[in-house]
């Protein structure tokens, strides 16, 4: 067994066990009292950090069925925070649900179609290859690979022009998914109504070509609290002194992000018409990609020498540290940074140990109150928060485990 925690905290929780006979009522709530650095800077201030989390825990009946609780603490539907790149994960499955209709109308493409994108009129390439690809191709699956390994930018904003913003946020909504807006690109100064136009081809024939969508998408944030925040923003080099206003960026709450990894993860429990529409391969690639680090990739293939390491995008239990991921813990998950905020929506497992949750959660660390200075917390404060929360939140679950769990089956 690897020790993640904090000695004193986890003779505390034992204690409370032993004596009770039982776990805590709400396990945030106590975690949120702990003692060690990582967190109780956090607490110190609540408000400023911006803190939401959502903890469900998964017990299995006798048929090995999921059942779920879950905890929160600090969660605001109407409170806006900057997603960032957790936006990737819709749209990466929304990617494999497009190609399941596409063939359903005949058009003989899959997710290893290769394809180049061209400007709205065709005329001008925009992408034609990718170096990463062992045959420098652009195609759906090593895009999404791309978004899990590494959150790479530009493979979301390939697949989110793929895609167009009126399916993706039509998509989600017909899906439950109603606190969720997909507004933008990650690319300084893009058309996000009017997408790219695409060319697949197979042995040099070309199968199909999808032409420039324009968006109807007029949905903003004006509703929420806390969309314009700050005291200043860097814009073209200059200091703005004015809050930076979010009302037509991005946007998933708390428990839409967990409902996305759930529909991933556990696709039954929902019904028709509120899970993805993917086959059971496409779950399998979604699900095998989310859990890979950044190192265990061979293609496309990063190495410490280019900056990457195994915790690059694992916050939780790993966030703050280097070189200690286990393979036995598996953690399934994608994650934000940007502005300031960091967040992590994760389903972590670990078979051996009958140990599974999903855990979600945002932390706002801008001390100075301006945006695009790329003056953040995120070392001292931010992913330490993040990956204790993880560690409280894993060693909970070994006490529960304890403490008359429901049974998991394998």
């Amino acid at each position: 067994m690897h020790c993640f925690f904090n000695p004193i905290y986890y003779v505390r929780v034992l204690l409370f066990i032993l004596f009770t006979g039982c776990v805590p009522e709400h396990p945030l709530v106590e975690i949120m009292k702990s003692e060690t650095p990582e967190i109780a800077e956090i607490a110190k201030n609540l408000d400023a950090h911006q803190v939401q989390i959502r903890y469900t825990q998964i017990g299995r009946d006798s048929m090995g069925q999921p059942q779920f609780h879950s905890y929160e603490y600090g969660v605001d539907e109407s409170k806006y925070f900057y997603p960032a790149s957790t936006a990737k994960l819709p749209v990466a499955a929304l990617a494999l649900q497009r190609l399941r209709e596409l063939q359903k109308e005949g058009i003989p493409i899959d997710m290893h179609t290769p394809f180049t994108i061209w400007s709205a009129d065709q005329k001008t390439p925009i992408a034609i290859q990718d170096t990463t690809h062992p045959k420098q191709q652009l195609t759906i699956a090593h895009l999404i690979k791309k978004i899990f390994l590494v959150s790479d930018n530009d493979a979301y904003n390939y697949l989110f022009d793929f895609l167009g913003r009126d399916y993706i946020n039509a998509q989600l909504q017909a899906k439950g998914l109603d606190n969720i807006q997909i507004h933008h690109k990650f690319l300084f100064g893009a058309d996000n109504a009017n997408t790219w136009s695409y060319i697949f081809t197979k042995a040099s024939d070309t199968v199909y070509v999808q032409k420039s969508i324009s968006s109807k998408f007029n949905q903003t944030n004006a509703h929420l609290n806390k969309v314009k925040v700050g005291v200043g923003y860097i814009k073209d080099g200059l200091l703005v002194k004015a809050p930076m206003d979010f009302t037509q960026k991005n946007r998933l709450s708390i428990r839409d992000l967990e409902g996305i990894v759930k529909r991933v993860m556990f696709p039954r429990i929902f019904t028709d018409g509120q899970r993805f529409t993917l086959v059971d391969s496409d779950y399998e690639f979604l699900r095998y990609w989310m859990s890979r680090h950044t190192l265990e990739s061979e293609s496309p293939r990063y190495t410490e020498a280019q900056g990457y390491y195994d915790s690059y995008v694992k916050f939780f239990i790993y966030g703050d540290r280097k070189g200690e991921m286990v393979p036995d813990l598996r953690i399934y998950n994608k994650v934000g940074d940007a502005y300031g905020t960091l967040t992590d929506t994760a389903y972590i497992v670990n078979t051996d140990q009958e140990i599974e949750f999903l855990l979600t959660a945002t932390v706002f660390v801008n001390a100075n109150g301006i945006f695009n200075d790329d003056t953040y917390e995120y070392d001292k404060l931010g992913f330490p928060f993040l990956a204790e929360l993880g560690r409280q939140v894993y060693l909970w679950e070994q006490k529960r485990k304890q403490a008359h769990r429901p049974a998991f089956k394998k």
